[in-house]
């Protein structure tokens, strides 16, 4: 026996209408956020990570070259500190 009962029916509705309110504020709130993320990664000024590789290799680079040149100095002073004593 089914009966057609007018507060069940309007429950039913009340209660199906808010699960669709509920998913929409979900949907603009997620939108909301990514908009809110992709603005402030914006703002941070992230480098991209092939210029970060590109530059750190440089600076492992720099800091080779110096390594080199600290020695070719240190030898230079030697035989300089060698020449000055005979």
């Amino acid at each position: 026996m089914q009966s057609d009962n007018p507060i069940l029916d309007g429950l039913a509705r009340l209660f199906s209408d808010a699960a669709g309110a509920a998913q929409s504020v979900k949907n603009e709130a997620d939108t909301f956020m990514r908009h809110r993320l992709e603005k402030l990664v914006t703002d941070m000024d992230f480098v991209p990570r092939e210029e970060f590789e590109a530059v750190r290799a440089m600076a492992q680079k720099a800091r080779e070259e110096n390594d080199a040149l600290e020695k070719r100095i240190a030898a230079l002073e030697a035989r300089l500190g060698g020449e000055a004593g005979v």
